[in-house]
């Protein structure tokens, strides 16, 4: 409920969300690569409600998502297997799926974790600790603390996906050449948003 980044990632259907998680029904790589963007985290910042002393993002639905512009033919209301031999789409997703892939061999590595089959049908492996000292170094292991010392494979794995969002819009020129600034990202995606809210 309070937190001071928003970050995205794939629940099995079988579960019951609650609270304040938000939930998109979507399970591919381009609609998660595109939430998890610069663009869209800047789109939050400006959109989003705070709570908590006033620096922890609640993420709404209606406030952020339904006015954020997706780039144009990849958007949450086309099924993601229209657009999915779309090059844009492909390489967004190439970079979310790695980005997904790093967080959680970091959160849950091999060497730490075992895996064990879950008995009811529909509903994931276990994830358990080897043992104590992996228990211990497991309880490290969360999103805040990973963001909070931002490595550096995470935020060139940040920066690829940034790039292939910023060429769906058609502003990779602009992003490589580094004059895409927060306020300048917000400025077109601003642009964007009236547009559509006029069509």
């Amino acid at each position: 409920m309070v937190t001071s980044y928003r970050n995205f990632g794939f629940l099995p259907s079988a579960l019951l969300p609650d609270q304040k998680l938000v939930v998109f029904a979507r399970d591919d790589f381009t609609s998660f690569g595109i939430l998890e963007s610069r663009f869209h985290y800047v789109w939050t910042l400006a959109t989003c409600s705070w709570i908590g002393s006033g620096n922890d993002i609640t993420y709404a639905k209606l406030a952020v998502f339904e006015t954020f512009p997706f780039p144009e033919g990849l958007t949450p209301d086309i099924p993601a297997a229209d657009y999915a031999a779309d090059p844009r789409a492909q390489a967004i997703a190439a970079a979310a799926e790695r980005l997904n892939t790093l967080r959680e061999n970091w959160l849950n590595p091999p060497d730490l974790v075992e895996r064990v089959p879950e008995v009811v049908p529909g509903y994931p492996d276990r994830i358990l600790p080897k043992d104590e000292a992996a228990a211990q170094e497991l309880k490290k292991r969360t999103l805040t603390n990973l963001y909070n010392a931002r490595p550096a494979w995470l935020d060139h794995a940040h920066r690829a996906l940034d790039e292939a969002v910023a060429n769906a819009y058609g502003w990779g020129d602009d992003y490589r050449a580094g004059t895409l600034t927060d306020d300048e990202i917000l400025a077109r995606l601003f642009r964007l948003n009236q547009q559509r809210a006029k069509g």
